[in-house]
């Protein structure tokens, strides 16, 4: 299981397409998660787009269990939410599973 989580409009739904699809396709905001099943050399990933809305991000933890990569997306334009990120990283990693 991988989880893809990044603050919203960061690119995490784009990413998880681009693995499946091989393409960019249009998307719109997630709300709640999407999840595709993606086969890179014979080996399985489920992988887990988590919506980057303030209001969900404190749902992101419900994720965490049996989670084995976590991706975190990051939108390098957007300086002025940069520190956002960084404290949704530090609140990752202080989590205990």
């Amino acid at each position: 299981k991988v989880i893809i989580v990044g603050l919203d409009n960061a690119g995490k739904t784009t990413i998880l397409y681009q693995f499946l699809m091989n393409e960019v396709v249009h998307t719109s905001p997630t709300i709640g998660s999407n999840v595709e099943e993606i086969v890179v050399k014979n080996t399985h990933f489920l992988m887990w787009d988590i919506g980057g809305q303030e209001s969900l991000r404190s749902s992101w933890n419900t994720y965490y269990s049996n989670t084995e990569f976590i991706i975190l997306v990051v939108d390098s334009i957007d300086r002025e939410r940069l520190s956002i990120t960084k404290e949704e990283l530090y609140r990752m990693l202080a989590h205990e599973v």
